[in-house]
């Protein structure tokens, strides 16, 4: 089962830097040995303000419990609160391709939430969700759809999104059929050191 952590660190008043510095570098030997185990797969910084130090983090485990076990055997969960969604599979989740596309692009991540307004007939959202496969499909090809979750809640999908800047990201939302169904919230995402893709590099 695959699961987006929002890390949240505040180290204490008083800590040196070097100490800081030593529990960094921990913390990125152990991101190395958890990607090489297979439950970290993705780390990306989001915006952030100033002093402010948060992470976003893609894990894999057999559950809640060994997903705890392995935030814990992290070295900045000592200042760090972890806030955990647990992501399904959604049905137009492309397959995973490793280095795909991507090259001089940006990722994002885009929270969907389809609310269809009532009395719309049945056989209107079944077209809407078979064009919206379709559309998903196309942008998959293009390099553009890396990964797609379905969200606890009714009708919520997370999305992991390649595009050259937040123009070309909104007008690919915007291309979705089921796009005037849906609020959508973007978060563009920036490279972390120790992200596997990037260390295996």
């Amino acid at each position: 089962m695959e699961y987006l952590v929002t890390m949240t660190t505040h180290v204490p008043g008083g800590t040196s830097q070097q100490a800081v510095e030593e529990i960094r570098a921990r913390e990125a030997a152990r991101s190395r040995e958890l990607a090489a185990q297979g439950h970290l797969l993705r780390l990306w910084r989001p915006p952030l303000q100033p002093g402010e130090w948060r992470t976003l983090g893609l894990f894999a485990a057999d559950g809640g419990e060994q997903l705890e076990e392995v935030l814990a055997s992290m070295p900045l969960r000592v200042w760090r609160t972890d806030e955990v969604t647990p992501l399904a599979p959604h049905p137009n989740d492309p397959a995973p391709a490793a280095g795909a596309g991507g090259e001089g692009s940006r990722e994002f991540l885009t929270v969907f939430t389809i609310s269809v307004p009532a009395g719309t007939p049945a056989q209107d959202v079944d077209d809407a969700e078979a064009h919206e496969a379709e559309r998903a499909r196309e942008l998959a090809g293009q390099g553009h759809l890396v990964r797609l979750w379905t969200l606890p809640g009714q009708g919520r999908a997370l999305g992991l999104w390649r595009a050259a800047d937040d123009a070309e990201m909104q007008a690919i939302v915007k291309s979705l059929p089921l796009d005037p169904w849906m609020s959508t919230d973007i978060t563009p995402l920036a490279p972390h050191p120790s992200d596997p893709p990037a260390a295996g590099r």
